[in-house]
C-alpha cells in the first residue's frame, strides 16, 4: 500500500480529508466510523498510502458516499461528456483491478457508470456497509467470467449477464478463471 507519488493518491487522499472537514470529523472520530485506523487515515489523506479498494469503501461508507463519488472531484467546468482520453483511472493495489470513472462529472445524476477489467484470479471482499443503504447497482458483464458471492449466495456471471445488488450487502468479486472479466457497474443513489 506504498504510494510513489501518484498525483491520484494524492487528490483522492485530498478529497477524503475535504469530506471529513466538511462533516467536522476528527481523524479519530473517521477511524472509529471506519475501522480503519487514524494513522493509516492520516498517511491516506497526506498522499503517503495507496489505500485498497476495500479500505476505501469503509472510509467512504463512513463519509456517506460512494466509491464513485469518491472520484468524482470538484470540477469548474461540467460538461455532459465525459471524453474516455479524460475518464478517471485508479487501480486497486491489493488485486490489480483497474476503474474507470465513465459518467460526466459535476452534472448531478444520481446515477454512476464505472468501467472494471478485473484481472485472472483476483478477488476483492467489500464488508457490509449499512451506511449504504438505499444505493444499488447493476453489474453488467461484457466478457469473460466473475464469480459474485452475496449475502443471499453465489452467483457465476458469464459475458453479457446483468446481476442487480444493494450495495450495502456484503460482497465478493472472484475471477477464478485465467481471462480478465470486464464489466460496467451503473451505481444509482436513491438514498436522500
Amino acid at each position: 500500500m506504498e504510494n510513489i507519488n501518484d498525483p491520484l493518491e494524492h487528490a483522492i487522499g485530498e478529497r477524503v480529508r475535504q469530506l471529513r472537514t466538511e462533516q467536522a470529523l476528527t481523524l479519530d472520530d473517521l477511524a472509529t466510523r471506519s475501522g480503519v485506523s487514524r494513522a493509516m487515515i492520516s498517511r491516506i489523506e497526506r498522499g503517503e498510502a495507496s489505500p485498497t479498494a476495500q479500505l476505501l469503501a469503509k472510509l467512504c461508507s463512513a463519509l456517506g458516499t460512494t466509491l464513485s463519488a469518491l472520484f468524482a472531484f470538484d470540477v469548474k467546468d461540467s460538461s455532459p461528456i465525459a471524453r474516455r482520453a479524460e475518464q478517471r483511472l485508479w487501480r486497486d493495489p491489493e488485486s490489480g483491478y483497474l476503474r474507470r470513472s465513465v459518467s460526466p462529472e459535476g452534472v448531478g445524476s444520481p446515477v454512476d457508470i464505472v468501467e472494471v477489467e478485473f484481472p485472472p484470479r483476483a478477488r476483492v471482499v467489500f464488508e457490509r456497509q449499512p451506511a449504504d443503504r438505499g444505493i444499488s447497482q447493476h453489474l453488467w458483464l461484457f466478457s469473460g467470467r466473475l464469480e459474485l458471492t452475496m449475502e443471499d449466495g453465489s452467483h457465476l456471471l458469464e459475458a453479457g449477464d446483468c446481476l442487480f445488488m444493494g450495495l450495502e450487502e456484503a460482497h465478493v468479486f472472484h475471477n477464478p478463471y485465467e481471462e480478465p472479466a470486464r464489466y460496467a457497474v451503473i451505481l444509482c443513489r436513491t438514498k436522500v
